[in-house]
């Protein structure tokens, strides 16, 4: 039996503008009964994003530039990745750096960058962001005798108040990194303000995206990021990242790299040959999101932010029956209250580990994560961090009611005196 929401989340047998079934056709992963409410750590993958890699290695690949044919083909494959993604996130295919994963970007970045840095300059950090988007900033501020500065978090709701930042910018600021969106409580903070302040005293911003992109149209323009980074894997993409960078930007920043290796840019920033196959796949993943209004229309780039709107709107509608559902259980406790955030419930149950909670849903194929989740700095804010974290349940585009009914039911069970965390 599901469990009843409280009515104030409206009408739920109403049918939603989105297709979810035949979203969640697309995934053969969903085919094994789990609820996969894990989406912050990575998401499933749809048929024609496998494919795309399969026929990659069919039709035979070799590394770029030679004469071959197979060559060639890499050559397309690179050169249709970067447009893919600045579809994705409305940036230029020439300041698309591609790249393992998103911490290995960032670090490569950042030491690139601070070799511009000298003492008494300073680098502006926040305690909402991934672990990611600040130790490589500080450890890289820390070589080059640059000072930190730390934005700070309202524990109480999980905002990031801009005003803040008219305190800590000023004229030795030399960058400003900050979250498009939280990966553990979800909050969305201001970008655009932010950065038009850090601008306005000719800081450069860079902007993990990678929580945001999944749940939310992308405008690296509208937000003012100068580097925007963001993960294949969190928008059921192969495990991949991207930064998204003003080709500008890029002008006289020189990382380490190999003699042979290419000069220019983004290909300067990129060691190592790219795995193509995986490339493939993650052009036919930004397709897969550009489809999924099927009612959308014109350049991909114009179905993508259609779709992602329909996304947004469809996943705030459960994400509000899940959080005031789980408000409504006495034994919960919920964290962050931000007016603006993605479907990332962050949450402790009394009585119980964060552990003891997840390998409880799991028993009930219920996949949720526990602990900090990388946010060390947040974690810390809230209390939680020597004490486990708490469990993250996070919803994705193609997760539906049922899934997230049955993590309430499985939570619910634990109010039960003497409930055991097995089954």
């Amino acid at each position: 039996m599901a469990y009843d929401a409280p009515t104030a989340h409206g009408d739920h047998n109403a049918e939603p503008a989105y297709d979810i079934d035949g979203i969640r056709a697309a995934y053969p992963a969903l085919a094994d009964g789990h609820a996969y409410l894990d989406g912050a750590g990575g998401t499933q993958v749809p048929q024609p994003v496998i494919e795309a890699i399969a026929d990659a290695y069919r039709q035979g690949i070799s590394n770029v530039g030679g004469a071959s044919a197979t060559s060639r083909r890499s050559d397309g494959i690179v050169a249709e990745c970067r447009r893919a993604v600045a579809d994705l996130v409305g940036g230029e295919p020439e300041g698309v750096v591609l790249g393992p994963s998103m911490t290995a970007l960032t670090y490569r970045l950042a030491d690139a960058l601070a070799r511009q840095w000298g003492p008494g300059e300073e680098v502006v950090v926040s305690r909402l962001d991934h672990d990611a988007n600040v130790r490589p900033w500080v450890q890289a501020a820390e070589r080059a005798g640059a000072t930190v500065r730390w934005a700070e978090v309202d524990a109480a709701t999980g905002e990031l108040p801009v005003e803040q930042y008219d305190d800590l910018l000023g004229a030795r600021t030399r960058l400003v990194a900050v979250t498009g969106a939280s990966n553990l409580v979800g909050t969305r903070p201001d970008v655009a303000a932010i950065a038009a302040r850090a601008h306005a005293v000719g800081a450069l911003v860079h902007v993990d995206g990678v929580h945001s992109t999944p749940h939310v149209g992308a405008d690296v323009r509208a937000l003012g990021a100068d580097f925007y980074a963001t993960s294949a894997y969190k928008w059921s993409g192969p495990h991949l990242a991207a930064v998204v960078a003003d080709p500008v930007a890029l002008d006289g920043v020189r990382p380490d790299r190999l003699l042979p290796a290419p000069e220019e840019a983004p290909g300067r920033f990129e060691r190592g040959t790219l795995p193509f196959a995986d490339l493939a796949g993650a052009v036919a993943a930004v397709d897969h999101l550009a489809g999924l209004d099927a009612g959308a229309a014109g350049s991909r780039r114009a179905r993508v932010l259609a779709s992602m709107a329909a996304v947004e709107a469809y996943e705030t509608e459960l994400f509000g029956y899940l959080l005031g559902s789980l408000d409504a259980m006495a034994h919960v406790t919920t964290y962050g209250k931000a007016a603006r955030r993605t479907p990332t419930a962050y949450f402790t149950v009394a009585g119980h580990t964060p552990r003891e909670v997840a390998e409880h849903l799991a028993d009930r194929r219920v996949n949720v994560s526990n602990g900090s989740n990388y946010a060390w700095e947040l974690a810390g804010v809230l209390g939680l961090r020597d004490s486990g974290g708490a469990v993250r349940a996070s919803l994705a585009h193609y997760t539906d009611r049922s899934d997230v009914d049955r993590l309430l039911e499985g939570v619910a069970d634990l109010a039960r005196p003497g409930a055991d965390h097995r089954a």
